[in-house]
């Protein structure tokens, strides 16, 4: 089960002033399900109107209903051997989105499994958190005790050319539990649970709901 006060503490800095977003990074694939460009920039160099939409982007996956739209899935140990997801995922956080090859290769496991008969954005956000300690009756203190770095990505049908509306699913990669960084499990969004995108566990991830 997922922590609603850990994802809130989350999404509270989720805003222009206060997010520590490095790089936003993705690309728009076209009806036929064909790559269509792509973009990779540092999000500080946004305007704030730019930095206001893409947050709310991001903002959509940790914000939404705890185990309801957003659920923990596991990942096996036989799927954290070199060649997999979440080893791609993992040099994909590690660089911080600056290797286009890494991103590109991302980009190609969605394309072929999403299952889409419209235009669509792929988008990731990559943030490293200072966790601020806490004393036992959850007072904050100053000093960090942990560095929580992360990708949130969202799969947006367009609602333009090239404007990407409300995110039909995405994740948040690793999980966060127990206010620490969980990598071997990874928080999924469905925006409608009831005819969810399956394929994003299942097929792009390859990971179990527990």
């Amino acid at each position: 089960m997922i922590n609603r006060d850990d994802m809130l503490e989350l999404t509270r800095r989720m805003t222009p002033k206060r997010t520590s977003i490095t790089r936003i990074a993705g690309c728009y694939v076209d009806r036929n399900g064909d790559f269509d460009g792509s973009f990779n920039t540092n999000f500080l160099k946004l305007s704030e109107s730019e930095k206001a939409k893409n947050l709310t982007l991001a903002k959509t996956v940790p914000f939404s209903d705890t185990n309801r739209n957003l659920n923990k899935y596991e990942f096996k140990p036989e799927h954290l051997k070199p060649g997999s997801i979440w080893q791609l995922l993992m040099a994909i956080k590690d660089c911080g989105l600056k290797n286009d090859a890494l991103m590109d290769s991302f980009y190609d496991i969605v394309m072929e499994h999403y299952q889409s008969d419209s235009e669509y954005a792929i988008i990731m956000f990559h943030d490293r958190y200072d966790i601020p300690s806490k004393t036992s009756d959850k007072e904050r203190l100053w000093e960090s005790e942990e560095v929580f770095e992360y990708l949130i990505c969202v799969i947006c049908p367009l609602a333009g050319r090239y404007e990407p509306g409300e995110p039909a699913c995405g994740f948040l990669f690793p999980a966060f539990t127990d206010r620490s960084g969980d990598l071997n499990h990874v928080n999924i969004f469905q925006g409608n649970p009831e005819k969810p995108h399956n394929e994003l566990a299942k097929k792009i991830l390859g990971v179990f709901r527990i």
